[in-house]
């Protein structure tokens, strides 16, 4: 097992040389989410793993607060790598994403918000989907279990799983395949999996939209497709630099989501408060349908 459990803590650990995924943390003034995130990476298993975590908090910079330094420690205790970076001046968020992805050297790289808790086993279940699949990404959306008793059967209808494996597609607004966006609302996905009557250790990769939170790439695949090196063309103020970073790895290589999500949302308010620019309707506006 790549994870040092207690008994190990106090005996001096090596620094591994190569890890299969990279975990990359971009956070802004959101110190407690960002020790529940780190709570979450703490729990999980294989495969072996490193955190980068790129903070633009107008003050201190997130990992100081006690219980994520706290966090930290446990993650190093347990022979897990972590780099700490202040990223600023503040330029939007593709570029902050973007580098974070300059940073990473592993095989997959994980881009996890700083408000998201991941289920223990999660992380290997979508390293071992990615490799299973052979697509560019996959990922889990967050659920948001105080809405357990709200069930939308009008946005969890047009739900399809994937069939003889996952293929590249073409996803924007008005065309095929951008109607799947609701599916990611609420705890639609939890809902979704109780159906399915999914088992311990089942796995069912399905049709997206695009996913937000939690996405695992190949990063060969998005860097190929250009990662979020389009952020020189967007306001500082933007929102969906992910919606399109992702759209065009699936038109080269193809994405997918995992069924059951293990990834929850926080239910924190939003740090993205100026919606009003769309990434797509800029970088895209000469590709929409």
């Amino acid at each position: 097992m790549s994870r040092r459990s207690s008994e190990q803590w106090a005996r001096p650990a090596a620094v591994p040389e190569q890890v299969a995924v990279d975990v990359l943390v971009p956070t802004c003034n959101r110190p407690a989410e960002l020790a529940v995130t780190l709570a979450g990476l703490a729990g999980q298993t294989e495969p072996a793993f490193a955190v980068v975590i790129s903070d633009q908090s107008s003050g201190n910079p997130g990992w100081e607060h006690p219980a994520a330094a706290a966090m930290v420690r446990v993650l190093q205790a347990q022979g897990r790598p972590v780099t700490l970076l202040r990223h600023l001046p503040r330029r939007g968020l593709a570029e902050h994403r973007q580098f974070l992805l300059e940073q990473s050297t592993a095989d997959r790289c994980l881009f996890l918000d700083d408000d998201v808790w991941l289920e223990p086993e999660s992380l290997e279940r979508l390293s071992g989907a990615l490799d299973e699949l052979g697509c560019g990404f996959v990922g889990m959306a967050p659920q948001g279990l105080s809405f357990l008793d709200d069930r939308r059967p009008d946005q969890t209808a047009v739900f399809e799983a994937w069939e003889g494996g996952v293929e590249a597609e073409r996803i924007r607004p008005g065309g095929p395949g951008f109607e799947r966006w609701p599916l990611h609302s609420a705890a639609n996905l939890s809902h979704l999996s109780a159906e399915l009557s999914l088992q311990p250790g089942q796995w069912v990769p399905y049709r997206v939209a695009w996913l937000g939170g939690c996405v695992m790439y190949r990063r060969e695949a998005l860097v190929d497709a250009g990662g979020f090196g389009f952020w020189p063309d967007l306001p500082s103020d933007h929102a969906g630099e992910d919606v399109v970073a992702q759209w065009q790895v699936m038109e080269r290589f193809g994405g997918a989501g995992i069924l059951p999500s293990g990834a929850v949302h926080l239910e924190s308010p939003t740090t993205v408060t100026d919606r009003r620019v769309e990434a797509y309707d800029v970088v895209l506006k000469h590709d929409l349908v």
